[in-house]
């Protein structure tokens, strides 16, 4: 005779699908990244206010700008030449840097963005991605 334990089935449960990930939104639509790097953190906002009210004239979606890890540069001096081993003087560069993304940019935004004069010390890259 069958016991209670030998009748009843083990539940099993379905097993899952893999789990898929979705893209972002912002992978799917081109969109241009402005990359800008200056030693000033003033200049470099003030250059980054501006290419945003140039890409805002002409209607584009704007993401950052993000602040990004700023680059320190140390360097140790001695401070004469002969004499004086233990005294040193410390020196460091600071090198401040933004991201900011353009989503689905026209030609228009690129054109005005190119003729962009923005003042000495601020670097830029741009990519399309």
């Amino acid at each position: 005779m069958a016991t209670p334990k030998d009748t009843i089935k083990k539940e099993t449960k379905p097993k899952a699908a893999p789990r898929v990930r979705k893209a972002k939104a912002i992978d799917e639509v081109p969109h241009l990244r402005i990359r800008v790097r200056a030693y000033e953190h003033k200049i470099l906002d003030a250059s980054l206010k501006q290419i945003m009210d140039t890409a805002a004239r002409y209607d584009a979606e704007v993401h950052g700008p993000v602040p990004l890890p700023t680059e320190i540069k140390k360097y140790t001096v001695n401070r004469s030449s002969f004499i004086d081993k233990n005294s040193r003087e410390q020196f460091e560069m600071r090198v401040h840097k933004r991201l900011i993304d353009i989503i689905n940019p026209n030609p228009k935004v690129i054109e005005a963005l190119t003729n962009l004069s923005l003042p000495s010390g601020v670097n830029i890259d741009v990519k399309m991605m």
